[in-house]
């Protein structure tokens, strides 16, 4: 990849770290979208997303904890199957074709989640423990065979099932995203005993974007027109992976 290229790469990575920790997200589905635009080659997309994710992961949990969002309880039957799901799902490779197909499936649901208007907060109830274990182990796997941390499935899953409100779902999404992109990662390191150097160059892209996001959506930020403009480009990346698979 040519310098100008990972310039504008780094960019794009910023303002995609910027946007999704605005929510509580880490930007997987983002990261994932980006460098398939810029055409970076595909066995490095999937761990170099995982490792973006893991930093600002990371900064989005301590932000919306911070905040007194997070939920212990909501959080570990999620947790408890989906770390060693997204291992597995790190672990394993898709042939190109079914990569590209998953793949470009998981941004086009991930735009219309985005697309979806904000629901006025309700009385919530969470979720019975043994569907939140099946589910968030069903997640995890997910998210470490696609690259993402889980948590574009599982926020809105959690608002619109009246398991969760909107910031305590965000800061939930936030650490579930954190465990299941370390897992991944590994799963993905232990598979092919190898770390994308691209993901150092990017690391300081995400960390900024990353650290101002997360601290302005735990306190200040509305998503709505977040929402729209990622689905942009999550639908354009989404088109472009199926179509060429």
């Amino acid at each position: 990849m040519s310098p100008e290229h990972l310039l504008w790469l780094s960019i794009s990575v910023l303002v995609v770290a910027f946007l999704y920790s605005s929510v509580g997200h880490a930007g997987a589905s983002g990261y994932l979208a980006v460098m398939a635009i810029f055409g970076m080659e595909q066995g490095l997309i999937k761990p170099t997303a995982l490792g973006l994710n893991v930093f600002v992961a990371a900064l989005a949990t301590w932000q919306f904890y911070r905040a007194g969002y997070f939920s212990w309880s909501l959080f570990w039957p999620l947790a408890l199957l989906s770390i060693p799901g997204a291992f597995l799902g790190g672990f394993l490779h898709l042939p190109t074709p079914v990569f590209k197909i998953v793949l470009g499936g998981v941004l086009l649901l991930s735009a219309g989640r985005f697309l979806i208007p904000t629901m006025v907060e309700k009385a919530v109830n969470p979720p019975a423990r043994p569907l939140a274990i099946g589910l968030g182990g069903g997640l995890g796997l997910l998210s470490g065979l696609t690259g993402t941390g889980g948590g574009i499935f599982l926020t809105p899953l959690l608002i619109f099932m009246r398991w969760a409100e909107t910031k305590t779902a965000s800061a939930v999404s936030a650490a579930f995203i954190l465990c299941n992109s370390v897992a991944g990662l590994l799963g993905s390191i232990s598979a092919t005993k190898s770390f994308p150097q691209c993901t150092l160059l990017l690391s300081g892209a995400a960390i900024l974007g990353g650290a101002a996001g997360s601290y302005l959506g735990a306190r200040y930020l509305n998503a709505p027109t977040i929402r729209r403009l990622l689905a942009v480009v999550l639908m354009i990346a989404g088109i472009k992976l199926i179509l060429t698979s």
